[in-house]
């Protein structure tokens, strides 16, 4: 691992000036900066997370009133602790990502920021960004309001601790996370009926000792809790960026913002997944409009077939790569016309670069430099293809590391490629 991480030139640890300066960051929150924010501390928020996170960045609320469901979306506001002229700001722009290796992290902030600080724990304030929304019993949104605001979580699930209150309807706030479920559930159906994609790429997870060394693999499972969380997240950044968008036909001006686009595949691209999958008796609609409908059927069809992998892994290689930008394109994937990131300011920048342009047009200031945030990025999607890179070597090294222990044992495999120097086997 260490290798890894030199081969990758990822860094170690964090500069002393950053360090110094973290030390002196205050915990405190003055009556100044509460009086500037929309107090939603009385609200039930709580937030739900994997067992071994540290770093909670997204709390949720929900409220059933008068027939209409309010729902909180509320994100820690890291942009708060660090302005443009920091260290500590410098060395995040500079990792733009922290990266998951097997069995270490590698944070885009110091821990006193991203464990403590910034980390929405319960049962203490928490400075957020937050994203209002107001739905009526059709799950339509009437209205949504984006803007700082003050928390206080008032309890911090496990995925299974918050899926165990769901089955069996018991715990606390179980109504509230059966109503956040049931609403999520319809959210999902409409984003999938308006043609995004349903990937389900299996990831890899591993059991470790206390060496640090794999005594088991396992692929994670995908829970209700985890679709939730995932669709409030993703409903939040769709909100932000086309609140940005009407921001700018409000003023009739334009107001440079981040986005996270995801361009339509190239077409020699999907008339070799045409060909691919054809030999299996699957065929698809190229036709630019039905693709991503088109897609989402080969999935459904696929499913539990000995090919399912291999089909899959072939679809996602025929997709454009997501990336950042100032430009205001679409996300091909989601199938939405505007998105951005805005609910993982811990661990990437452009949700702290989208937290601070949000708080620079509220506060009704100018328009910013465009051309210094397309560079900016730049940087963050070259960043986060080289974490993807290191986390794929990490995994790749602890199988490796895993089998070596097995020499002797037959395991059940499938073939998932072939090449001319040999095949792969999964």
């Amino acid at each position: 691992i260490n290798s890894i991480i030199y081969d990758f030139n990822l860094p170690s640890k964090f500069p002393n000036d950053v360090m110094i300066e973290t030390e002196k960051l205050s915990e405190k929150i003055s009556e100044k900066e509460i009086n500037n924010r929309k107090d939603l501390r009385h609200l039930d928020s709580f937030t739900i997370d994997p067992d071994d996170a540290k770093d909670f960045d997204d709390a949720l609320s929900i409220e059933k009133v008068e027939g209409f469901y309010n729902i909180g979306i509320h994100i820690a506001d890291v942009s708060h602790f660090l302005n443009n002229r920091t260290q500590i700001n410098n060395e995040a722009e500079k990792r733009a990502t922290s990266i998951y290796l097997v069995d270490r992290t590698i944070p885009m902030l110091p821990e006193k920021l991203s464990n403590n600080l910034c980390s929405l724990k319960p049962n203490v304030d928490r400075l957020t960004f937050s994203v209002l929304i107001k739905m009526d019993e059709k799950f339509k949104i009437s209205s949504s309001w984006v803007g700082r605001t003050i928390i206080h979580s008032k309890k911090r699930f496990t995925y299974e601790d918050a899926q165990e209150s769901i089955d069996n309807s018991n715990g606390l706030f179980h109504e509230k996370l059966n109503m956040l479920n049931e609403v999520a559930k319809h959210i999902r159906k409409k984003r999938f009926d308006s043609g995004s994609f349903n990937f389900r790429s299996n990831e890899v997870k591993f059991k470790l000792d206390k060496e640090k060394k794999p005594i088991g693999v396992y692929k994670k499972v995908r829970k209700d809790t985890h679709k939730l969380v995932e669709e409030y997240m993703l409903l939040a950044n769709k909100i932000v960026a086309e609140f940005i968008i009407n921001h700018e036909k409000k003023h009739n001006k334009t107001f440079p913002f981040v986005y996270r686009i995801h361009e339509d595949p190239e077409q020699q691209k999907i008339s070799e997944l045409k060909n691919y999958i054809e030999q299996y008796g699957y065929s698809i609609n190229s036709n630019e409009k039905n693709l991503a409908v088109s897609l989402n059927d080969l999935m459904k069809k696929i499913k539990g077939k000995p090919e399912e992998s291999s089909i899959e892994k072939f679809a996602i290689r025929s997709m454009s790569k997501a990336k950042y930008s100032t430009n205001k394109e679409k996300h091909f994937g989601l199938s939405f016309r505007h998105y951005t990131h805005f609910t993982s300011p811990i661990r990437r920048y452009p949700d702290v670069m989208v937290h601070r342009l949000l708080e620079f047009y509220l506060n009704k200031e100018n328009s910013v430099n465009r051309d210094q945030f397309e560079e900016k990025c730049r940087h963050s999607s070259e960043m986060e293809g080289l974490a993807a890179q290191a986390e794929r070597a990490s995994i790749k090294y602890m199988q490796v590391k895993y089998m070596y222990d097995h020499q002797d044992q037959n395991f059940l495999g499938v073939i998932s490629g072939v090449t001319d120097w040999g095949i792969y086997v999964e």
